[in-house]
């Protein structure tokens, strides 16, 4: 029709009795307290679902005479006022038995972690993967423990895009932009107004303005620069989440980095543990430094003070996660605030300098010379990351260097389904949201009796194949399927044939998570899925990055699977992937499959979020389930390292994985009992529960981070800080003195290494150090005890420190020990000198060492 079209929103008004509906809005905790989306959701289903599961626009479009009905309806009522009491209650009870963490808010206690996203909920898109799921989890954690905690982001116009997917599989990226008014946020000035901070970008200035999101106890404050007084290249640059190529990231990271600790100082926030949540934020090293050079630090001075107190964590070992600036770049946007820090351009680009390249400036690199307690995210990626980074502590060996690792876990109210979380209610009472750490605690899984398991199982499958049947039919609609053909594809999600068993994998389509994999042997697979006595059925979703063509060109490869007449029905590939969707997944199908090269998982959590609900992984041993597999809990796909050829790799791999679901998966599945379900599959399923709760939740996590990091970085902090910064001064002078020398230093036997001795005599080391122009007190010399290995492998078993006594018969220093073995037979011993200063807070921060 011709015509300009006009839209208006009719909103009601919303009654007296439902007036806390808009705190429910208004407060984050509704992703995850399914009490409150489900008042939402009862007040009118197919609104909610239109509204993304957004309830402020929920509450702007509901119609009038449902407020209205749900008012004067005494049922309705009464759930209504049960979640507020508890809604109250959670934000008004502060666990103080929690306390003994070691963080005290009354005591000046404050971690600030700032991140580039953050996936809390579907109606908050400011997320485009695991890190923001991650980030997300991580927050509602630090709430749910009451932890001193305040978290720092960008607010995105545009999030991570939609995805539809077209009828010849190609991925169709659709941006669909955010209204600040359709969004939890709130702004941070309160009464005062809009509050504004400004960061330098290139020769001039941007204004920021700051925005609250409440996470239950928790602030997350997020940076925006859509506003009037900026430009309107400037007003783009938070627009859209890692939009832009290089130029827009640095800008981003500058926002984020710099605007990140002005927002904080103008909001009189003063945290004394800031975590760096991967090398997005690491500017804020920089802006940290610059407070301290203008009260008079000298650089080296300042960055030794900030390091001291700065947690970083890195998420990736694959390159291209670790942002890279050309120094042209650097310059053009940061020359200016360069200056200030009182440091050359040389000595700039030296904080970020790698293997990559003299002119490029290493993210990853400035936030570990930045801080002095780093991370990875599984026990596996903390080792690759040692590798990987470990030019930063050139003479270090990767297994002793700085680089631990925490691994991930995931906050279990959101991803738990809500029927397990009402059996839990009924037959553990509320108190089990008390005990998500203790492992003696979740053996009472067993007490479910097993037909039970199995009926809740089912039950979650059957949800899960309703909602894949609508998405689908949407999906296939959409790319011109008549009716019958969407049947064939759907028809083993109907009702009469939920006997299937459900295979998921969902997650990001990047190559080396190998989506494909499991079709290396197309005419085997076929056969395993269309077994008429036990059909089995693949479910595909995800996202490539637009950027990425190869991942894209995996999805265009499930795509053609699926529409084989051989898999047709048996293959899904399902669009447009969120944490919606993502709920339902984990929640619903019977194994959850990953198949990553192997070492690059870094940690993954899709996998916890299915175990915790009985889901049984199936899984290649890299990033967390290394740690989390057992025999009883799922299965393993052993990985082949690096020596071997991708080739050779992804042929054994597909093989044992199609060996495991012919032999033992699909057969476990359909041993059926008297009753109708797999008594052993059960027992497995179980065991993944018990398993998996306690040791990857997200608690676990947190209360990782508080012993193993955030606890010595506040106290390092403050050794270092003392005195005006006296300690971080003398850091600094002596770290200079001791890099300038220790070229000269040489280390070497004063006395013949003896061959043998008796059980009951002492081993005498005497070692002679050429100090040149350090002093005795500057270095440690240690013997490290050990046994060789059938392979001829030094393998450590202790450490003994020697002692300085005067000089040797060159003049060098002497160091000695007299050692009692600690056992007969035949040991091994190395001997090695190190810088070391009691106010380092690792051994081996300098990163140089000297062997005998």
């Amino acid at each position: 029709m011709p015509g300009q079209r006009f839209t208006v929103e009719v909103q009601p008004r919303l009654p007296a009795e439902l007036q806390g509906l808009e705190q429910l809005a208004d407060n984050l905790i509704y992703a995850w307290d399914r009490g409150v989306r489900g008042l939402f959701h009862r007040l009118d289903p197919e609104l909610w679902e239109r509204c993304g599961h957004n309830p402020t626009v929920f509450l702007r479009r509901v119609a009038q005479q449902r407020l209205d009905a749900a008012a004067a309806d005494p049922v309705f009522l009464q759930d209504f006022h049960s979640v507020m009491s508890a809604y109250d209650s959670y934000l008004e009870f502060r666990r103080r038995e929690r306390r003994d963490l070691g963080l005290r808010e009354d005591r000046g206690d404050l971690i600030s972690y700032a991140c580039a996203e953050f996936g809390l909920h579907e109606s908050f898109p400011i997320y485009s993967g695991g890190l923001g799921i991650l980030a997300g989890d991580y927050c509602k954690a630090m709430s749910d423990m009451d932890v001193p905690f305040v978290a720092i982001g960008i607010l995105y116009r545009q999030g991570y895009f939609r995805q539809t997917i077209d009828a010849q599989g190609n991925q169709v990226a659709h941006y669909h932009p955010s209204r600040i008014e359709d969004l939890p946020v709130r702004c941070a000035g309160g009464e005062r107004g809009p509050l504004l901070v400004a960061v330098p970008m290139a020769e001039r200035t941007v204004q920021l303005r700051v925005w609250q999101a409440l996470v239950g106890h928790i602030s997350l404050y997020l940076l925006d620069s859509d506003i009037e007084q900026n430009r309107a290249e400037d007003r783009a640059i938070t627009y859209q989440l890692y939009g832009g190529g290089e130029v827009g990231r640095i800008q981003q990271e500058i926002v984020l980095g710099i605007g990140g600790v002005r927002a904080q100082r103008a909001l009189g926030l003063a945290p004394n543990v800031w975590h760096v949540n991967e090398g997005h934020a690491a500017f804020q090293i920089l802006e940290r430094c610059r407070e301290l050079v203008g009260r008079g630090f000298e650089f080296a001075a300042a960055l030794e003070a900030v390091a001291a107190d700065t947690v970083f964590t890195t998420h990736t070992p694959v390159a291209a996660g670790h942002d890279r600036f050309h120094r042209s770049l650097v310059q053009h946007y940061l020359g200016a605030y360069i200056a200030e820090l009182g440091i050359t351009m040389d000595g700039f680009m030296a904080l970020g300098a790698s293997p990559d390249g003299d002119q490029l400036f290493n993210m990853t690199a400035l936030a570990l010379r930045g801080s002095r307690f780093h991370n990875g995210v599984s026990a596996i990626h903390g080792g690759v990351a040692a590798r990987t980074e470990g030019y930063i502590w050139p003479e270090i060996d990767p297994a002793e260097n700085p680089i631990g690792h925490v691994t991930n876990g995931i906050h279990l109210p959101t991803f738990l389904a809500r029927e397990w979380g009402s059996y839990f209610n009924q037959q553990f009472g509320g108190s089990w949201r008390n005990e998500l750490c203790n492992a003696d605690y979740w053996e009472r899984i067993d007490e479910i009796p097993g037909h039970v398991f199995w009926s809740q199982r089912e039950h979650l499958k059957s949800k899960l194949a309703d909602a894949l049947c609508e998405r689908l039919t949407r999906q296939l609609t959409r790319n011109g399927h008549s009716p019958s053909q969407i049947a064939k594809v759907t028809r083993y999600l109907e009702r009469t044939e939920r006997s299937v068993m459900m295979i998921g994998f969902a997650r990001r389509f990047a190559t080396y998570k190998r989506a494909t994999l499991i079709f290396a042997d197309p005419e085997r697979l076929a056969r395993l899925l269309n077994d008429p006595q036990r059909p089995v059925v693949l479910i595909f979703a995800g996202k490539a990055h637009p950027a990425d063509q190869p991942g894209q060109e995996l999805i265009r490869a499930l795509h053609r699977y699926a529409s084989q007449p051989e898999f047709e029905g048996r293959v899904l590939l399902v669009e447009d992937y969120d944490i919606a969707l993502a709920r339902k997944l984990v929640t619903g199908v019977d194994v959850w499959l990953n198949t990553p090269q192997y070492p690059l998982e870094a940690s993954g959590t899709s996998g916890q979020k299915a175990a915790i609900n009985g889901v049984l992984n199936l899984s290649v041993l890299d990033g967390w389930w290394a740690e989390g597999h057992t025999d009883g809990n799922g299965w393993g796909i052993a990985p082949h390292g690096s020596a071997f050829g991708a080739e050779f790799r992804d042929r054994e791999e597909a093989g044992e994985l199609l060996d495991l679901l012919e032999r033992e998966v699909v057969p476990l599945y359909f041993e059926r009992n008297n009753h109708g379900y797999s008594r052993r599959w059960v027992e497995r399923a179980k065991q993944a529960m018990k398993t998996i709760i306690p040791r990857f939740n997200a608690e676990r996590m947190v209360a990782d981070y508080l012993r193993e990091l955030y606890l010595p970085a506040r106290d390092h902090g403050r050794r270092l800080a003392a005195n005006d910064g006296a300690g971080a001064s003398i850091l600094a002078h002596w770290k200079r003195r001791v890099l300038a020398g220790w070229g000269e230093v040489q280390v070497g036997l004063a006395a013949e290494a003896m061959p043998s001795i008796h059980h009951d005599e002492r081993l005498a080391i005497r070692v002679a150090v050429a100090l040149g122009p350090l002093a005795p007190d500057d270095l440690v010399v240690e013997c490290v005890l050990g046994t060789e290995s059938p392979a001829g492998e030094f393998e450590p078993d202790s450490v003994h420190r020697l002692v300085h006594s005067g000089a040797a018969a060159d003049g060098s220093a002497l160091f000695v020990l007299d050692l009692a073995p600690p056992a007969s037979g035949l040991l091994s011993y190395r001997l090695r000198a190190y810088p070391w200063h009691p106010l380092l807070a690792h051994p081996f921060e300098l990163g140089r060492m000297r062997w005998v």
